[in-house]
């Protein structure tokens, strides 16, 4: 599993399509002729491919769950967000009108009744039409940008609209914002009418090329994502294009990517792509805009279909693409960034564990400590399958690599997690195992209540020396049950953010299999089967791992990660496990946070960390926006001139710490000012358990 299974969300909205975009030298008017739209209708097969899923996740899905009137309601307010989560296009008596089905759909999906899903959709694509001819007539003229108006851009206590009206004054400060903002980062107004025209006609297509089985993936995940978040319907199509995605996926920038309020979303670098390489692309990263080669001219993909746009991103190896992004934690007023990349294939020695040497000053001692990046936990299986002996993978790679630090007169090792979602279990299993003796390393526990322990194969101990953990908001899955064991045994120091807290385990199953239909036109069910937990009876799950010392952290947990999801399944604790633990190393966490804290207080780095934080926080409470020139221009500046003024900043205080040599990375790489904290912490521990 990488990154915690996100890329299923991911393909929910995946449809097999085929049109053309119109060039943006011919976009003059939005008019789009509905009349030879085919009102869409499920199929005769849905009725028991619906019926099927309902027993299929009855009986296997871990989580015990009643099919009644609260299932109903929820699975209503899913559906109608999928369609309209901005409560852009409905208005409050079509919700009124609909909500007839809201504690109907428990008994609809017994019966295999779908009739809800098609009349919302059909009604949805109906006032999306509607909205193009008010969208065309509006960009007739260029707006006023003198007048003092505010543009409420999160709707999620907004009410329905009651009107057209209301709804067209609504799109009015929409298409005057998207309008301003092109307008503050210089382009005319020819270029901003060609360009939101062409958005939306863009979006047209995708909306009004939609089929039956789109209508009816987006119902069935109404449903399976309300039972937890992990649980999806792929259509027949989608599992097709899943398939190709997986097999291209290691093609292109390294990125994975989802739809979110009209915007193209990263949800994971991936390991030795070229965005991972470069460092200039985060998850939360939204792409407003694409061009091919040094040259090429910017394509908007705000309102694109993620098919569409993955088209567009990825391509041969050794071409450029550059992007325009907006980045993570910044408000949609932002001016965008600009950055390159060389597209690339993907090679297992690219997603290879790593190591080097950091020198550290701590209290006038020298230490020398090794570091192991691990980007994911991966295996060859097919040439491990094959018998070749020097399959690759995380633990033997791992393992060398701690024979060749060791070699280097190294005091203590840091693992390094970051942004590592996970991978294979048996290697975060036998990767613990070279830091412990022996013992129980994860505990499974089934849906029938069954717990199953899995042990560490290897009874030696390849490094038995002061060790660090380092992790971050992105660890997850594997990476998490590897720092929990190591937490749970207090065989190393556990450093960082609270990690992802995916603790659950899906299963593939492709429904032609399951079915008396032999036609092959069902889809596949991902199916929550299994739960993890740790030695010590914890679960990953929802909490994920606590740092015995935490970093700063601008994400919020209720905004990103397991917890972020209404559905997700519950932290819970079994029985512990027998198992043995190494050292008494909570007794030093307190003096570590001390010497910690008070070393940060004056460090610039986390001076600036904190200062985004707040600032990412303070975005996060803005619903509004004003809709006036001048007011726009004034913060405008005033947040380029932070930035200014941080960039001088951070140049004097880099100066100071090259004349400290406090910190030193042998691979001469610029400095982490993460990783070098972590290794303080670490030296420290070494210090206070020497005395």
């Amino acid at each position: 599993m990488k990154k915690f299974s996100i890329i299923l969300f991911v393909l929910i909205s995946i449809v097999a399509l085929s049109f053309s975009i119109p060039d943006s030298g011919n976009v003059s008017s939005l008019s789009y002729t509905t009349d030879t739209l085919t009102v869409l209708e499920p199929l005769n097969h849905y009725r028991t491919e619906s019926q099927l899923l309902v027993s299929l996740l009855s009986r296997y899905h871990y989580k015990q769950f009643e099919i009644d009137d609260s299932l109903s309601e929820k699975i209503f307010n899913r559906y109608i967000k999928v369609l309209d989560n901005g409560k852009n296009y409905f208005l409050k008596s079509d919700i009124d009108n609909l909500a007839s089905y809201k504690f109907k759909l428990d008994d609809n999906l017994l019966e295999g009744n779908l009739d809800f899903y098609f009349e919302a959709f059909n009604l949805y694509r109906k006032r999306f039409n509607e909205r193009l001819h008010f969208i065309d007539s509006l960009l007739n003229s260029e707006f006023d940008y003198s007048l003092d108006e505010i543009f409420e851009y999160n709707r999620d206590k907004a009410n329905w609209a009651k009107d057209k009206s209301e709804l067209d004054e609504l799109w009015r400060k929409r298409l005057k914002n998207d309008a301003l903002t092109y307008k503050l980062n210089g382009k005319d107004w020819e270029f901003i009418q060609k360009t939101l025209r062409k958005r939306y006609k863009n979006l047209a297509n995708f909306i009004n090329q939609y089929k039956p089985e789109d209508v009816f993936q987006f119902a069935m995940n109404s449903f399976t994502e309300n039972i937890d978040p992990h649980t999806n319907y792929l259509s027949p199509v989608s599992s097709e294009n899943f398939k190709i995605d997986m097999s291209l996926s290691l093609e292109g920038i390294g990125a994975r990517l989802q739809t979110e309020d009209d915007y193209t979303k990263i949800v994971e670098i991936i390991p030795g792509g070229p965005a991972y390489k470069s460092g200039l692309l985060k998850a939360d990263d939204k792409i407003i805009g694409v061009a091919q080669g040094e040259d090429g001219e910017f394509e908007d993909i705000i309102g694109w279909r993620i098919t569409d746009a993955v088209k567009l991103i990825r391509g041969k190896a050794g071409t450029t693409v550059r992007l325009q992004i907006i980045k993570a934690g910044s408000d949609l007023k932002s001016k965008p960034i600009e950055i390159s990349l060389v597209r690339d294939k993907i090679k297992l020695e690219d997603q290879a564990a790593t190591g080097k040497v950091l020198e550290i000053l701590n209290d006038g001692k020298p230490f020398r400590l090794g570091v192991i990046d691990i980007p994911k936990f991966y295996s060859d299986f097919e040439a491990q399958r094959s018998g070749d002996g020097n399959f690759r993978s995380t633990t033997r790679d791992v393992r060398k690599l701690i024979d060749s630090l060791s070699k280097e007169n190294i005091s203590g090792i840091i693992i390094d997690l970051r942004e590592d979602g996970g991978g294979s279990l048996q290697e975060a299993i036998e990767l613990t195992g070279l830091f412990i003796k022996n013992g129980p390393v994860v505990q499974v526990k089934n849906s029938d209540g069954k717990i199953d322990i899995a042990e560490d194969p290897d009874p030696n101990i390849v490094y038995d020396g002061p060790l660090a953990v380092l992790v971050n908001r992105f660890s997850a899955s594997a990476s998490e049950i590897f720092a929990g064991a190591i937490q749970d045994y207090e065989r190393g120091i556990i450093i960082g953010e609270q990690t992802f807290g995916k603790g659950t385990v899906q299963n593939l199953i492709d429904l032609n299999r399951v079915s008396t239909n032999r036609n092959n036109t069902l889809g596949q069910l991902k199916i929550t089967i299994a739960k993890y937990y740790r030695v010590s009876g914890a679960s990953t799950q929802n909490r994920g791992v606590i740092p015995d010392i935490s970093f700063p952290s601008a994400i919020d947990p209720k905004d990103f990660g397991e917890s972020a999801e209404p559905s997700a399944l519950p932290y819970d604790e079994i029985k512990s496990a027998v198992y043995n633990k190494y050292e008494d190393i909570k007794k030093f966490i307190p003096e570590l946070k001390a010497k910690h804290e008070r070393r940060i207080s004056n460090n610039k780095n986390f001076e600036h960390l904190n200062e985004d934080i707040l600032i990412y926080q303070e975005n996060k409470l803005k619903t509004s926006i004003s809709l006036n020139e001048e007011k726009r221009i004034i913060e405008k500046e005033k947040e380029e001139q932070r930035k200014s003024d941080r960039i001088v900043d951070s140049e004097v205080n880099q100066d100071v710490e090259l004349l400290d040599e406090e910190v030193r990375v042998t691979d001469n790489k610029k400095n982490d000012f993460i990783l070098d904290e972590t290794g303080r912490i670490l030296s420290d521990l070494i210090l206070l358990s020497s005395s």
